[in-house]
């Protein structure tokens, strides 16, 4: 029978890559976006292009009241859930001695509450699946960065946010989390930013969305393995 997964920010970036990696797996999918209505659709018909089957669900995750009409409309679509993958994220540089409280209120709505209130109420259809979570957070999480230091604290409290809901939906479901490092550069970042950071990974290159789909892969399919963060930098952990 196939399973069917939920990306949330799926029509775009890694987010977009991941989606397509899982139709690969026999999934079908659900491809959420806000605003990237013709990215999402183009994920959809790349999917049914190659036998598989795919919707797109809009929603604002930024508004608390989305999360459950999101997960009701997947429902509704698919009679199921057996992965929800949290890739919607908002990355903006705001420090935390200039941010603003609507910076604050809006990073952590997206980033921290929406994974909250997406695992709350698809909770009943994943322990009805045996289903599986995957939050993305990225090397944030153990890093401090200064620039963007209110997306930091959200993803710091992401990947607590997955220890603490492994422990309480175990055992019907497993929760992860997936840390990628540098796999696709800020639009605006120059070459020579670029090559500074290529330089900084002890494996030599930029990591590709596609190393962060088999991370995602591998924990779909792992039913021994829950509340762990797998790390997909290349090695840039390892350096200062």
């Amino acid at each position: 029978m196939s399973r069917t997964a939920l990306v949330t920010g799926g029509a775009v970036r890694v987010g977009r890559a991941i989606a397509l990696g899982l139709a690969e797996e026999g999934f079908r999918l659900a491809v959420h976006y806000n605003r990237s209505s013709g990215p999402a659709e183009g994920v959809v018909e790349e999917i049914e292009a190659g036998g598989g089957a795919a919707a797109s669900f809009q929603a604002d995750l930024s508004q608390s009241a989305s999360a459950g009409g999101l997960i009701r409309r997947v429902e509704e679509r698919f009679g199921d859930l057996h992965a929800l993958v949290n890739s919607a994220s908002i990355y903006r540089p705001d420090t935390i001695s200039e941010g603003t409280d609507e910076a604050w209120e809006l990073i952590q709505a997206i980033n921290v509450r929406a994974p909250f209130q997406l695992v709350r109420e698809a909770a009943p259809l994943l322990t009805r699946t045996g289903g599986c979570v995957v939050n993305i957070v990225d090397l944030s999480a153990f890093q401090v960065w200064n620039r963007f230091g209110i997306h930091s604290v959200s993803k710091t409290a992401l990947l607590k946010l997955t220890r603490v809901q492994a422990r309480t939906l175990a055992p019907a479901v497993r929760v992860n989390a997936v840390a990628p490092g540098n796999v696709l550069p800020p639009e605006d970042d120059s070459e020579e930013e670029i090559e500074a950071s290529r330089r900084r990974v002890p494996l030599g290159r930029i990591g590709d969305p596609t190393d962060v789909v088999g991370a995602v892969r591998y924990l779909v399919n792992a039913p021994y393995v829950t509340g762990e963060v797998v790390v997909v930098d290349g090695g840039r952990l390892l350096e200062p």
